[in-house]
């Protein structure tokens, strides 16, 4: 007997999918080993924690002017550095503007390491390269934001319309003004926008690589943590916090200004 679509045996591949996503969870929280229990165990710790953050130090900040322009000059060089270094390769990346297979997927493969890499990591190489300070923080971007921009810019460019491409073609443009005129003006704006993020992503993280000699504000937060200065800590998270919805907000602004002169 056949069972009719949407009839009593058209439930158990919805039922057999819903117990595999349950195994599959049950496995990730045994490995991860989830515990809400130890949570709450340890929510006393936390409260007594933040306690101890109260009131900021607000006299603090004084001191954390110019560690917090550096941060964020960290996160413009290294999106500046990461777009001049995703740019020329994303067009290598694309399948649509790149005959050679081999090309393709050795450049695919150069943006899977890149941003495979955390930036964190990335900083400890950097500053052991070339010392402490806010330049490996910069490099660090750099590099994990080459792999992120190329691979967002190589899926852009194969998204466009092939039309204004064959045409260029057709007339016998070359390659470099086939991309000028018939592959940039499709994909500029969506490009600057997705950099207007990726410097809002780079602005959080050049908080963290300061912890690990990077330069920029984190330095001056695990300083504070190492030195049990707990209420300056929370006037350091508390400006890292307020530079990263300031820059939330330009960014947002930014990015509708954009796409409305697009249109």
């Amino acid at each position: 007997m056949v069972a009719k679509p949407g009839g009593s045996l058209g439930w158990l591949p919805r039922i057999a999918t819903g117990l595999a996503v349950v195994a599959v969870l049950w496995w990730a929280a045994t490995g991860a080993q989830v515990s809400f229990s130890e949570l709450a165990k340890g929510l006393p710790w936390i409260g007594d924690f933040l306690s101890r953050m109260l009131p900021p130090n607000w006299g603090f900040i004084n001191k954390l002017i110019v560690p917090a322009i550096e941060t964020v000059q960290i996160a413009v060089w290294g999106t500046l550095l990461a777009v001049i270094l995703a740019v020329p390769v994303c067009f290598f990346a694309a399948r649509n503007l790149t005959p050679n297979m081999v090309v393709y997927q050795f450049t695919r493969q150069v943006f899977n390491v890149t941003r495979g890499i955390n930036e964190i990591i990335l900083a400890l190489i950097f500053v052991a390269a070339v010392g402490l300070g806010p330049f490996p923080g910069v490099l660090a971007l750099a590099v994990h934001g080459a792999g992120m921009l190329g691979k967002f810019f190589s899926e852009s460019i194969e998204e466009i319309d092939q039309g204004p491409i064959e045409a260029l073609r057709a007339t016998g443009a070359g390659p470099i003004q086939t991309i000028i005129f018939g592959v940039l003006p499709q994909v500029i704006t969506a490009w600057i926008a997705v950099v207007l993020y990726r410097f809002e992503t780079n602005l959080r993280q050049a908080t963290v690589l300061g912890m690990v000699g990077a330069g920029g504000i984190g330095f001056e937060l695990v300083g504070s943590m190492k030195l049990f200065q707990y209420q300056d800590t929370a006037t350091c998270i508390l400006v890292i916090i307020a530079m990263v919805m300031v820059a939330d907000y330009v960014s947002t602004r930014l990015r509708a200004w954009i796409q409305k002169g697009a249109r």
